[in-house]
């Protein structure tokens, strides 16, 4: 089984929710906050500091606590994953699209109403995490469970736990 860590930032600012759109290796796109896998011995919020900046240009100074944290299990596939989102307190930059690793294609702020719009068709546990967190946000910190099952990336099943 592979193993990821994975953090992402809730960035709100100018017309709302930062989010990025991710160029696929089989050519799809989607859109997630920005974030990425934490790089082994890096402390998450260095990660995730670095993969914002890496992203889309911005420099964040402040984060909050996790506000939430996600896992999946995808046995079929043989993966992982865990998730910790953290929400920007303070940044600052303007946006430039520079990825090194050439996954992110797009950046924009998008109002909290439309978010849903840009997530939609993309995977359950990054979208509903964070519906839920821009419907109503809450105190703290919750968790989120995935599992997958199927091995054809095309017709996986995901349910929530």
């Amino acid at each position: 089984m592979r193993d990821w860590l994975v953090a992402g930032a809730v960035i709100e600012g100018p017309g709302g929710l930062l989010l990025v759109e991710n160029l696929r290796r089989n050519g799809s796109t989607d859109w997630s906050p920005p974030g990425g896998v934490i790089d082994p011995g890096e402390a998450v919020i260095d990660g995730l500091t670095r993969e914002v900046q890496e992203e889309t240009g911005l420099v964040v100074h402040d984060w909050s606590d996790a506000i939430y944290d996600i896992e999946v299990a995808a046995p079929e596939l043989g993966w992982r994953l865990r998730v910790e989102a953290f929400q920007a307190l303070e940044w600052s930059g303007d946006l430039v699209l520079d990825d090194p690793d050439g996954i992110v294609v797009d950046a924009c702020f998008v109002a909290a109403e439309l978010c849903g719009g840009h997530l939609d068709g993309g995977y359950p546990w990054v979208g509903e995490p964070l519906g839920e967190w821009l419907t109503q946000p809450w105190p703290g910190r919750r968790s989120f469970g995935y599992d997958v099952a199927g091995s054809d990336v095309a017709t996986l099943a995901v349910t929530r736990r």
